[in-house]
């Protein structure tokens, strides 16, 4: 069974999704300290040709709670603004009216708690692009609680009897590919390769813009070839952990 493991985010990029697809079952990390000035609650699209940041309204923000423990302040008239944002963004993109209403539903959610919410959130987005991968929550796994890092994600391998563990490449300074084959797990990572497709008028193609935009301009058959656009990458130095994961 090949597994992932990340925190959720807001309308994340391509590579988020490619991770997803790849793997078995997928375990959306939500039991782990919220970072902030992160990916967690926002996102960049393209407004006029410009990059633009775009997030959810959380409150009692701290890097002390965990993700599943932030609340989101369900503020109807900055939602609107949100959405009117995007509607006029990309009013004029191909797959607007059926991503467009994708989005608005996923925006005007009733569900108040931020790793709920995004939970739904991509829950929705893998149903329209049709990915079958199971997920799970972290928090809903019984675990040892004590442990950190590469050890806990380890544990999660070994709780649902994973034989590989998938990561983004970004992995590559965070775990030990001989740690992970100690415990019979076959350590992988996969590069997003480079992807680009038509945004409107623009003549220089911006990428890793949140999945909005790839769905705006981009069929779901054509976006599922997109997910399957990237590089696995089996044989690597072992690392040292100079940097930590998330507890």
């Amino acid at each position: 069974m090949k597994l992932g493991i990340m925190q959720p985010y807001f309308f994340p990029y391509i590579g988020y999704w490619q991770l997803i697809k790849t793997v078995d079952t997928y375990v959306i990390y939500d039991d782990v300290n919220y970072k902030k000035k992160g990916w967690i609650n926002r996102n960049i699209i393209l407004v006029n040709g410009e990059e633009m940041a775009i997030s959810l309204k959380i409150t009692k923000v701290s890097q002390n709670k965990r993700i599943n423990e932030i609340e989101i302040e369900n503020d109807v008239i900055y939602n609107k603004k949100l959405l009117k944002t995007i509607k006029e963004t990309y009013s004029k993109a191909p797959y607007f009216h059926e991503v467009f209403n994708l989005i608005e539903n996923v925006i005007n959610q009733k569900e108040t708690n931020l790793a709920k919410y995004l939970t739904n959130s991509i829950q929705e987005i893998c149903k329209y692009l049709n990915i079958q991968t199971t997920i799970l929550l972290s928090s809903d796994l019984k675990k040892n609680e004590v442990l950190k890092g590469q050890d806990k994600i380890l544990e999660i391998c070994e709780l649902l009897s994973a034989k590989e563990y998938v990561n983004a490449y970004g992995g590559l300074s965070l775990y030990s590919s001989m740690d992970f084959e100690s415990k019979g797990v076959k350590l992988k990572l996969i590069k997003t390769n480079d992807i680009a497709y038509s945004q409107k008028e623009l003549a220089n193609f911006v990428p890793n813009l949140s999945i909005i935009d790839v769905m705006m301009f981009n069929s779901p058959v054509k976006i599922s070839a997109m997910l399957d656009d990237f590089t696995v990458i089996k044989d690597f130095a072992p690392q040292i952990h100079s940097v930590s994961i998330s507890d």
